[in-house]
């Protein structure tokens, strides 16, 4: 039975357990730890980096990430030869590494620092690296930046771009000394199909992988007295910043949020959340109208751009199910330039948009040639959650004295379903939520649809009844679940009319720019609660309720799915391959 509990012992306390995977996470669950570069709890165990051995009585030295628990075992934590053995590795690690610490994106939340500092690592008795054994930065992604020079192979990268996404952008190449982790043949970053989740610097524990920086862009924007520089914030980012100013994940910061971003600068501050709604009453419309039709089923979301690329490079004969509605962000973005403007009395040129997105893809999003307009992008600048936090620390903003302030409007109000897209499963909610309605013409008295909801990377299906009519609607994060979806359509054995797709294990909570955590399992899962806290506790939860929303369109865009909202709120995406457009 995998809840039996046993016991074993712990530098002499006896410890419990029951389907711990391995002796680190019996640890772990025991309040104590032992080092580790290449274990992550969402990933395989590697055991690569020894770093968390340990010293078992009648086994000798054990690497505790691979070592399933027994009963009965003793286990020592700090011998005096397992701490040679991190000491040893350590030094080892440190003279094949770029210490150009001072300079690094991951100062001050690297594990090799960390850990250097930790068991007082002074002198490194090995020689550094020759100069010319150097390897050029790879700055080619829009979203992420490559240095080898500051690996330590531990392949957490490696095991994250093949095991959530499916995909294999990044390997190990050549033997020995030599021995590095690239892409396919040593080709930039930026020319491969590598989608920009960002989950390969997510699980990196040193500066080899870090986030594309836009900070100093911004800046200067915000320092031009000609231009006015508005911001929007995407629904996770709110749960997760406070992390970076010592708050609990999952605390809900939007005030405090506001309010350091009018403190460096930014002249009107919106929330995506807003759009969020927005992409409801267009997606839930256009879903329903595939059923009448019964065209172009199931229908795909379109709010991940990690999703939305790997289609047009993978599947570019599914596009047709993609639905035609643009991500949040891009959906406001261009009501903000077509809005804005005329309130603070400038030309669209003086005016700058900025997103502070959990998501690195959403750096390459803003680029795309469909979302710009006369050849300017909509979002001009996306600055991820962790990006957020160094500038307001840049700033010398004490995040935690903030009173809370309010969004502007009328951009800036937003019912609880724009809150829950930051979690998986949550844009399926929001639009069975305001589906239901339109189809029935009645309410929907339990919005808490809790079968789409979980932070896990597994399929969830959920049917519902629109007044006599069944249809099952599917949730999936990672591309790896998103492809045995794909399989079941076009092998005929898909059941369900619409699936959401997040490319990032479980939404974008836990998105390649949100604050790094060792234990991204649990910390996911908190943020996620975060957001539905805030869901649970707003008086409007439904999309269609929000006033500004009815406003925009009773002023402007007549009714959903309208030809002035497709003109301004709907695309198409390319076939990678042929160059084509697919009509939807």
């Amino acid at each position: 039975m995998t809840n039996e509990i046993k016991t074993l012992f712990i530098d002499g306390k006896e410890v419990e357990f029951t389907d711990e995977p391995n002796l680190l996470e019996v640890i772990r669950k025991a309040g104590m730890n032992v080092p580790t570069f290449c274990y992550r709890p969402d990933l395989t165990s590697f055991g690569a980096c020894r770093m968390c051995v340990v010293e078992v009585e009648g086994r000798g030295i054990q690497s505790s990430c691979t070592m399933p628990p027994e009963a009965g075992l003793k286990i020592h934590l700090n011998t005096e030869k397992t701490r040679r053995i991190r000491k040893t590795v350590l030094e080892l690690l440190l003279a094949n590494h770029d210490k150009s610490c001072l300079t690094c994106d991951k100062s001050g939340n690297c594990e090799l620092q960390q850990y250097a500092e930790e068991y007082g690592i002074r002198k490194i008795r090995y020689p550094d690296k020759a100069l010319e054994d150097y390897l050029p930065v790879d700055d080619s992604s829009p979203s992420i930046v490559r240095d080898p020079n500051k690996c330590i192979l531990c392949g957490a990268c490696v095991r994250a771009c093949t095991e959530f996404q499916g995909h294999s952008v990044l390997g190990f190449a050549n033997r020995g000394s030599k021995t590095v982790v690239q892409p396919m043949n040593g080709r930039p970053l930026g020319q491969v199909d590598c989608v920009n989740c960002g989950q390969c610097a997510a699980v990196c524990p040193t500066g080899a992988l870090t986030i594309k920086s836009d900070i100093e862009n911004v800046w200067k924007e915000i320092t031009n007295k000609d231009k006015k520089v508005v911001v929007q914030m995407a629904p996770a980012t709110r749960v997760a910043i406070g992390e970076m100013f010592g708050l609990p994940a999952g605390e809900n910061s939007i005030g405090k949020m506001n309010a350091a971003l009018r403190r460096i600068g930014f002249d009107l501050i919106f929330d995506t959340n807003f759009s969020a709604d927005l992409t409801i009453m267009e997606e839930a419309s256009e879903f329903l109208d595939r059923l009448k039709s019964g065209q172009n089923l199931p229908l795909f979301t379109s709010c991940c751009p990690a999703w939305v690329k790997y289609l047009e490079e993978h599947h570019p004969d599914m596009l047709n199910h993609l639905s035609s509605c643009k991500s949040p962000m891009s959906m406001l973005s261009p009501v903000l330039a077509k809005f804005v403007p005329e309130q603070l009395n400038i030309s669209r040129e003086n005016l700058v948009i900025v997103g502070i997105m959990p998501c690195t893809a959403k750096k390459y999003e803003c680029k795309r040639p469909e979302l710009t307009k006369d050849g300017k992008a909509d979002t001009d600048y996306v600055l991820t959650t962790q990006e957020l936090g160094r500038m307001i620390k840049e700033a010398g903003i004490d995040f935690n004295a903030l009173e809370p302030e309010p969004n502007d409007n009328p951009f800036g109000e937003y019912t609880g379903a724009g809150t829950i897209f930051g979690a998986s499963g949550g844009v399926a909610e929001a639009a069975v939520r305001t589906a239901y309605e339109f189809a029935t013409g009645e309410s929907l008295e339990n919005v808490d649809i809790k079968e789409l909801r979980g932070t896990s990377n597994r399929c969830r299906d959920i049917e519902l009844d629109l007044k006599g009519t069944k249809l099952v609607v599917r949730v999936v994060s990672t591309l790896k679940e998103a492809e045995k979806s794909i399989q079941d359509i076009k092998s005929g054995k898909a059941q369900f009319a619409m699936l959401e797709v997040m490319a990032c294990p479980g939404g974008c909570i836990n998105g390649g720019g949100q604050p790094r955590s060792c234990d991204n399992s649990k910390t996911k899962e908190i943020r996620a609660q975060g957001l539905y806290k805030e869901d649970s506790e707003l008086s409007l939860r439904k999309s269609h309720y929000n006033p500004s929303i009815r406003k925009l369109y009773n002023e402007y865009l007549q009714e959903p799915n309208s030809h002035k909202a497709h003109e301004l709120l709907h695309t198409i995406y390319k076939d990678k391959f042929t160059g084509s457009y697919k009509d939807i």
